[in-house]
């Protein structure tokens, strides 16, 4: 890290880091999600809403929380990701660039799956990650501009006071 790192940043890479450790065990450890089979052969799906439109059509088999899992699951898996990147990055502030680092992301974490053979290659997943980021981003635009106001606020009371 940089000398000119301030403390909301160093805060940020810690979280992000903790992010990132749950996330790869999540995705490629957890015994909760299947990923610890090592015969499995390799299973991929390259058809864009084949398995979203599936978990849709068949959630009164699948149940509802296959569906939510599958679904939500993969989109709020991705949030932080688009909620600390501009936080560690000061490039990485523009919704383009969030959209295309989380999209790049999630695309290392599905190949690795495949090339691994835990889990499976899914375009729905990169899809619905691709999401996340972009709505993580949204939050922490969000968030700044809520903190501009209470800054602003305080300025004005303290100019007010004095």
């Amino acid at each position: 890290m940089l000398k000119n790192t301030t403390k909301r940043q160093k805060l940020g890479w810690v979280l992000f880091l903790l992010y990132l450790a749950l996330l790869s065990y999540l995705m490629f450890f957890s015994e909760d999600f299947g990923r610890t089979n090592p015969d499995r052969g390799y299973a991929y799906n390259l058809v864009p809403f084949k398995e979203i439109s599936r978990f849709i059509t068949y959630h009164d088999i699948l149940g509802t929380e296959a569906l939510v899992l599958n679904l939500a699951g993969n989109v709020v898996a991705f949030m932080p990701f688009g909620f600390f990147m501009p936080v560690v990055s000061r490039r990485s502030r523009g919704p383009v660039r969030i959209v295309l680092l989380g999209f790049g992301f999630s695309l290392m974490l599905e190949t690795i799956q495949l090339v691994f053979r835990v889990g499976s290659f899914d375009v729905d997943d990169l899809i619905l990650n691709t999401l996340g980021a972009g709505l993580g981003f949204f939050c922490y635009r969000r968030v700044q501009r809520f903190r501009v106001k209470l800054r602003r606020r305080r300025e004005q009371h303290e100019v007010r006071g004095k």
